[in-house]
């Protein structure tokens, strides 16, 4: 999945409408247009995004769960703070997106792309991803313990301190990361595609893990 690079590349564009007022409970936003909106505190739990494009906007402690995104294109947006459990991400893709302090433990994410992003504390626990694509990003301090990670790769990304704690990785190609740091979870590497470099970056650390003594005298 290649997004597009710009707003009239999208093919809903032609359809889109611009969004007015703020965000409601399980409400069903279809081939509706963000611009330039800030929406803090606002109650969303539930809300339907279909076809929609959302840019140069903030979403600051916005309770978002249970909510779906289908064929969403997000540029440039910020996420701070933002409750996003239990949501569903759907051929969407985000681009030079910012998100924050926030908690979308146990959400399912297939066929998504995340591009230029940058990740800080965000709850990833027991979600799944299949076929996500992180291109460029930073991860740091992103929790993954116990997600399952199926078709999953990290082109040109920095993972710092991620942590994989009771994770499962299946065809999960890390080769392409600049950084990998992990925090805990270097068991769950199982399942993994990493490279020899990696590999003796993260020795050490599997070492201690598997209860390996190293000593060469």
């Amino acid at each position: 999945m290649t997004p597009p690079e710009e707003l009239a590349d999208l093919p809903f564009a032609d359809l889109l409408r611009p969004h007015e007022g703020g965000l409601e409970v399980d409400e069903r936003y279809d081939t509706v247009h963000f611009d330039r909106l800030s929406f803090d505190d606002e109650k969303a739990s539930g809300a339907h995004f279909l076809e929609c494009a959302i840019t140069d906007c903030g979403f600051t402690g916005t309770p978002l769960r249970g909510a779906r995104f289908n064929d969403v294109w997000a540029h440039t947006t910020r996420f701070t703070g933002t409750a996003l459990v239990e949501s569903s991400w759907l051929d969407t893709a985000f681009t030079s997106c910012a998100l924050a302090g926030i908690e979308a433990y146990g959400s399912v994410l297939r066929r998504v792309v995340f591009r230029q992003c940058k990740f800080d504390s965000v709850n990833l626990r027991a979600t799944t991803l299949h076929d996500v694509v992180f291109e460029d990003c930073v991860l740091r301090d992103v929790d993954l313990g116990g997600a399952k990670l199926t078709g999953v790769t990290f082109p040109g990304t920095r993972l710092e301190r991620v942590h994989l704690a009771r994770a499962t990785l299946k065809k999960t190609d890390l080769r392409g990361a600049t950084t990998l740091e992990l925090a805990d979870g270097h068991e769950s590497l199982k399942g993994a595609l990493i490279t020899t470099l990696q590999l003796f970056d993260l020795a050490p650390a599997l070492a201690q893990t598997l209860g390996i003594t190293v000593k060469d005298k």
